[in-house]
């Protein structure tokens, strides 16, 4: 059984910014070993037991280079147990709004997610960040993801996510997982915001986290550049060129900084 822990960051709609909904695969085998680990780091730097673990802010009174390096092994343990990220991401200024394109990200992370199960021939249990969207349409359109799976499909009207087992909430504080996925997309925000925002103080930073996460995106067996499955750019079609160089812009940076993902950015659909 393979848990995906999910979360979303850069929520804010603002323009020039990017939307990320992720997902991290958490094998259920080293799930228990995974939380052992985490619990030692969290002694070995004396953070407090009441504390949750996030990218921001650090525990009160913890220099903020120790949460850095606490932060950082966090990163490196879970490419030691071999954990997984996938990513989604969406530009504010094309999205309807924050919530549809959080729904977004939550249906292509889940497609993803199914894949990945059908190539390694096992199941997953989805876990979603708790959140209220307005009407709290999150709860029927959980219900829609497991009772019919995805609709309208550019190639299919429904697509059955047949390799999942449920879609639940989690919620941070409550595992060590939700921890996890929080700072390692709060890391990628942290990474793209210092391109999008032009923070150029924050760049060497950038490189050094997008470094780290590298290794943990979803490559499959074949290594190399980061295909769809593992980090996507949304839409897959951008007609205006205004929007389609930001992304290209995104995408540039990301690679000269460590990490290099293999979705082509385009205007024109795939034949």
């Amino acid at each position: 059984m393979q848990l995906l822990y999910c979360d979303e960051t850069n929520l804010e709609e603002k323009a020039g910014d990017f939307l990320i909904y992720g997902g991290l695969i958490v094998p259920g085998d080293v799930a228990k070993d995974v939380s052992g680990e985490i619990d030692k780091l969290r002694a070995d730097f004396g953070v407090p037991k009441d504390y949750v673990l996030k990218f921001n802010p650090g525990p009160k009174g913890m220099p903020h280079t120790d949460f850095i390096h606490l932060k950082q092994q966090v990163l490196q343990l879970a490419e030691a147990f071999t954990l997984k990220l996938i990513v989604y991401t969406v530009l504010h200024d094309i999205a309807v709004n924050a919530d549809e394109a959080r729904r977004y990200g939550i249906n292509t992370v889940c497609f993803h997610f199914d894949s990945i199960l059908r190539q390694i021939g096992d199941t997953g249990l989805v876990l979603i960040d708790r959140f209220n969207d307005q009407g709290n349409e999150i709860d029927a359109h959980l219900r829609d993801k497991f009772m019919i799976g995805l609709k309208d499909m550019p190639y299919s009207k429904e697509i059955r996510l047949e390799n999942i087992v449920g879609f639940h909430y989690s919620a941070i504080g409550q595992s060590h997982c939700p921890s996890l996925i929080d700072i390692m997309l709060g890391s990628l925000r942290f990474a793209v915001n210092a391109h999008t925002r032009k923070q150029l103080g924050n760049v060497e930073t950038a490189r050094t986290l997008l470094q780290l996460l590298s290794p943990l995106l979803w490559r499959g067996s074949t290594g190399g550049a980061v295909p769809e499955v593992g980090f996507q750019f949304s839409p897959k079609i951008i007609k205006a060129a205004k929007y389609r160089d930001m992304y290209q812009g995104l995408k540039d940076f990301l690679f000269e900084h460590g990490l290099e993902t293999k979705q082509v950015i385009t205007d024109q659909r795939a034949y």
